[in-house]
């Protein structure tokens, strides 16, 4: 048997260390000259490959790499630079970096607001949402990928240029602001500018180039997308001299196979574990002469894989193609979704724990070990037989089922679910209760994470700070953060949050079935990471988490209340790496009761606001609408298993964010919450959209103003955004408050935006009153 070649579609861009958040940062700081910025990217895309080459693959991915993100460079490559930016040095990063950010700049009178975030997918990526105007040209501004490909050629990499495809590009794009036409209807202009890309990476001596098309997971319009994705890759065909890989990833192709299969490229990557149903037909309907890649190793979770049974499906590709094109073995998606390497958990993690475990440089190791084994298998016999223990342990260890929590959950009825009264009865008590003033304001949580903060909880954790020590500066911290609120004219106040790196982290933290790694960092959007935890076993928690903290906090209000903060049992899942051996549904379910116990002893212990965040619930919408109903029927149980053990008096306050709500409007009513705060800011008010199509009759927060951005937002721009949501919803259901939490925001914009954000309600309160 000829070899089989290995290879990934993507690598963590960050580093080791988080290199790149590091350069990035310090470059936005001034700290970092440009050319630092660029030296340093260099050298660590340079560690990169060769750090995949080390573990063996035949091929490694270039153009994975961004300063920010990879639709934002797509679309700044074919010069989808919206208006507002165009006065901007775009040869530079300064309007790259605007876009991302949005800029404030009295100097160069400059003021504008970054392109909108959403979900990759159903991931905690984020990415920048590309606007095409009716008017829209397309040109090549940038040959990044050309360039990152040119690097590796002379380093000596056998390099694949990854790219996100045209009919992706497109489709994830949005209508600029006042724009007719659809992004898709553009695709005739934009396709010559990807052939002068594409024809370039030919004359820089590509072979292959990986066309990113993950649209094609998704439920598509065939009388659409069918003709389009016809029309492109005819186009790219012509090309001489180049291969293209149509990639997919996240899930099934399904009804879209039938085409994509036809198109005339010449190879197809196949997501094997989240699309695994795919493969029969797959191997039945890809032609002989496409290559196949077989996406075999999870890029999206941390278990070691089970080599022996992915194997199996290698063999079986391989035996069914055997007098077809080569098989390659390749990860299932981008491994940006892993952490970097495990080697720094040594001695962090217990060794049987390091032994389940897989991070992108040992899932790396991994690919190349089933590329050989389906060649030679006594070549890497001593590493399957090392896998296999490895798996085993995992499956039988006593450390993963605890049955009292097993059979709590069981055993519940559905009174576990619902309130106590109709939303219509709770508010009446809770405006008795609460005395709130119309368009009541308050902030999602967290307030800025300085470099004090982060100093004094390193201390602690190096034994530099005592515990008594520590508490006391989270006390003063505090302290400070809810008298300012009260100064400021705040209505419902938050403790700042002080005491947490990470909504999710911290009540893993306080959890059991969780371990913590010490440098498992994931790209979440721009330079912010996210350390996620890993549910390895049963969940339930010990004791209560933060009761202590809130009840401090309401101690240094004089009048207001404060809100008890919590992590819901969606987003706690969505933003953990999850066993994979029982339903998530499941482990939903447990998480759900701890929250419970802590909802209910928050208000035993005097609050009377309790927020239970689920920004993730449409993240983890299934891709394919046939899936969509089993999840939201259980995701919206465990919400409400979450938060209805509290009295008609006690307010549930609920957040989401950076998604299309549309979709899933229905179960965000269906939650039951008495108010949610929700994103608005960077989505030019879609939210209004889904409140006149589907109403909603419970209290709403719509977010005034964009905390992704330094930017600090006029009273006038926030007036304009309050008046137009009054048009939808009555006026004793508004709420004024921002997007999202505070935490990577600084003192001085934080400040005068929510000063801008409380003289926005004062008056519209008088305006009301009028």
């Amino acid at each position: 048997m000829s070899s089989i070649k290995s290879t990934i579609l993507g690598f963590p861009r960050m580093g080791s260390d988080r290199q790149l958040k590091k350069l990035v940062e310090g470059f936005w700081a001034g700290k970092v000259t440009s050319a630092e910025l660029v030296e340093g990217s260099k050298k660590l895309r340079a560690e990169h490959w060769a750090l995949q080459v080390s573990h063996g693959l035949s091929e490694v991915p270039v153009g994975d790499f961004s300063y920010y993100d990879q639709v934002l460079d797509a679309a700044f490559a074919v010069g989808v630079i919206p208006e507002r930016y165009q006065q901007l040095d775009s040869a530079g990063t300064q309007a790259y970096f605007a876009m991302a950010r949005g800029l404030q700049d009295k100097s160069i009178n400059a003021d504008v607001p970054s392109l909108e975030m959403k979900k990759w997918f159903d991931t905690n990526y984020h990415y920048m949402v590309p606007e095409i105007s009716d008017n829209q040209q397309f040109t090549l501004h940038s040959t990044k990928v050309v360039d990152e490909f040119s690097e590796a050629k002379a380093l000596g990499y056998t390099a694949r240029p990854v790219v996100l495809g045209p009919v992706s590009l497109l489709a994830l794009s949005k209508a600029a602001k006042g724009a007719s036409s659809k992004p898709i209807s553009h695709l005739s202009k934009l396709i010559p500018v990807y052939v002068e890309l594409f024809t370039k990476l030919a004359a820089a001596g590509a072979e292959w180039v990986q066309v990113d098309e993950p649209v094609l997971s998704l439920d598509l319009d065939a009388a659409v997308y069918k003709p389009a994705f016809s029309q492109a890759y005819t186009e790219l065909s012509k090309i001489s001299g180049l291969k293209f890989l149509l990639t997919s990833y996240f899930d099934r192709l399904g009804s879209n196979l039938d085409w994509a299969a036809a198109l005339p490229v010449h190879g197809i990557h196949l997501d094997l574990v989240r699309g695994a149903a795919d493969l029969d037909e797959a191997l039945e309907k890809i032609p002989a002469d496409k290559v196949i890649f077989a996406g075999l190793i999870n890029g999206r979770n941390i278990w070691k894989a089970n080599l022996e049974k992915q194997l199996a499906v290698l063999q079986k590709i391989v035996e069914a193609r055997k007098s077809a094109a080569p098989v390659w073995v390749s990860s299932s998606c981008s491994l940006l979704h892993s952490p970097h390497s495990l080697k720094p958990e040594a001695g962090h993690l217990d060794e049987e724990m390091l032994g389940w475990l897989s991070f992108a440089e040992e899932k790396i190791e991994e690919v190349a070990i089933l590329a050989a084994a389906a060649v030679d298998r006594s070549v890497v016999d001593a590493k399957l037989k090392s896998n296999a223990e490895k798996v085993a342990s995992r499956q039988t260890s006593e450390r993963i089922t605890r049955p009292a929590v097993q059979q709590r959950l069981a055993s519940l009825d559905r009174t576990f679910y619902e309130r106590k009264a109709p939303f219509g009865e709770r508010q009446k008590l809770q405006r008795t209760a609460l005395n709130l003033p119309l368009f009541p304001t308050t902030t999602i949580g967290s307030f800025p994470q300085t470099a004090e903060v982060r100093k004094a909880r390193a201390q602690f954790r190096k034994g530099a700070l005592s515990k008594d020590e520590y508490n006391e500066f989270l006390d003063s911290e505090t302290r400070k953060c809810i008298e300012w609120q009260d100064e400021v004219g705040l209505d419902v106040l938050v403790h700042g949050e002080f005491e947490r790196t990470d909504m999710v982290e911290f009540f893993g933290e306080n959890l059991e079935g969780f371990v913590f790694t010490k440098k498992g960092w994931v790209q979440s959007y721009g330079s912010r990471c996210v350390k996620s935890p890993v549910i390895f076993g049963d969940v339930s928690r010990p004791h209560a988490m933060t009761v202590d903290v809130a009840r401090f906090a309401q101690g240094c209000s004089k009048n207001k209340p404060v809100k008890g903060m919590l992590t819901g049992p969606v987003t706690i899942l969505q933003w953990s790496f999850v066993r994979d051996d029982q339903p998530r549904s499941q482990t939903a379910g447990q998480i759900a009761l701890a929250i419970r116990d802590e909802v209910v002893d928050l208000e035993a212990g005097g609050i009377k606001v309790i927020q239970v965040d689920e920004p993730a619930i449409r993240e983890g919408l299934p891709l394919r609408k046939d899936d969509y109903a089993a999840y939201l029927a259980w995701s919206v149980d465990v919400f409400r298993l979450a938060t209805t053990g509290v009295r008609n008096e006690t307010q549930v306050h609920t957040h989401f964010c950076y998604s299309d709500f549309n979709e899933i409007f229905t179960a965000i009513k269906s939650l039951d919450a008495d108010v949610i705060t929700i994103e608005n800011s960077k989505s030019d008010l879609k939210l209004l959209g889904a409140l006149e199509t589907h109403g909603y009759t419970a209290e709403i927060g719509p977010g005034l103003y964009d905390i992704h951005s330094p930017r600090v937002p006029s009273v006038e721009e926030m007036a304009a955004r309050f008046a137009a949501l009054q048009k939808y919803i009555p006026a004793e259901n508004l709420w004024a408050n921002p997007d999202c939490g505070l935490k990577t925001r600084g003192w001085p914009e934080v400040k005068e935006s929510l000063e801008n954000l409380v003289a926005v309600a004062v008056a519209a309160r008088k305006s009301h009153a009028a």
